[in-house]
């Protein structure tokens, strides 16, 4: 009788594990990209030696490129359970391709766009920050230095981004976050939830760890130099969960000087929400950095 009752919780855990991974994903929501006048969309496949297997990408570029011309770079990463059609199907923000702005939207599973812990082989960190960035350099003309370089990330892309901000400042002159999962190492999951729980272990590291530790963007914040770190605009709606959390962000990157803005809008998690809030990053964008000079390419 005591070994089953040592037995029976490891069992249930199994159970509840089998179960969440044996659920039946959503069905496939159709591709009906908005593709802004003057723009144009390819869908790209390429090896990625970090990942060791192909993936694919979303470009928007503009129509008309002068010879020679090297255009600055925005990487769209989507969020949690999503793909890299999301940015193009949910939103508008093809339109700013047309100001000669190349959009990069990478695919990045349930990633967390990092390098997991707990499985060697799932490199996302690797693959999205140099495997992707070497191959949009080499097929497109793209300009390749920082200041010509930006990100903006939702849900887990835009925790990526703030993430990638502090450990890896040289990549990107600004950096934007909607609604980050800025809290996701800190939260306490039910029995419910388990199958989300091993996943987040999966990839960052059990609680405590040197591994789960050196991926925290609220621990990270404290090491990083202000001086060094690109431009972050940071938003969140406020009928969100995660509000809260960001606006605590939001007073560290403050009482820390870091150079930053942050805007609690109307909405809540979801892309009413974050289309809202794609001219207002773009916006700063342009004002806090050398990326463009907003002249379209008609």
């Amino acid at each position: 009788m005591k070994m089953l009752r040592t037995i029976a919780p490891a069992l249930s855990l199994l159970l509840l594990v089998s179960v969440t991974s044996c659920r039946k994903n959503p069905p496939a929501r159709p591709d009906q990209p908005f593709v802004a006048p003057n723009v144009s969309m390819q869908d790209i496949t390429f090896h990625s030696p970090a990942l060791n297997r192909d993936m694919p990408y979303r470009v928007f570029l503009p129509v008309h490129i002068e010879q020679g011309e090297k255009l600055p770079v925005v990487y769209l990463l989507h969020g949690g359970n999503g793909g890299f059609r999301d940015w193009s199907n949910n939103s508008q923000v093809s339109r700013y391709a047309a100001q000669g702005l190349i959009l990069v939207m990478p695919e990045g599973a349930f990633s967390y766009y990092m390098n997991a812990a707990g499985k060697t082989e799932d490199r996302y960190e690797d693959y999205a920050f140099t495997d992707l960035i070497s191959d949009v350099e080499s097929r497109f003309p793209a300009a390749n230095t920082r200041d010509k370089r930006a990100i903006i990330g939702i849900s887990m892309g835009g925790f990526a981004a703030i993430k990638i901000a502090f450990t890896r400042p040289e990549l990107f002159g600004f950096v934007a976050a909607f609604s980050p999962s800025i809290d996701i190492l800190h939260r306490r999951y039910n029995m419910k939830r388990t199958g989300e729980w091993w996943r987040i272990r999966t990839i960052f590291g059990p609680w405590g760890s040197d591994a789960r530790t050196a991926r925290d963007p609220l621990g990270l914040v404290k090491k990083a130099e202000p001086s060094k770190t690109p431009y972050i605009y940071l938003t969140v709606g406020e009928n969100e969960p995660l509000r809260d959390p960001n606006q605590r962000f939001a007073q560290q990157l403050r009482d820390s000087h870091f150079s930053f803005e942050f805007h609690i809008k109307p909405g809540g998690h979801d892309w009413g929400e974050w289309d809202s809030q794609i001219p207002g990053a773009f916006e700063s964008l342009i004002k806090h950095s050398n990326i463009c000079d907003s002249k379209p390419h008609s």
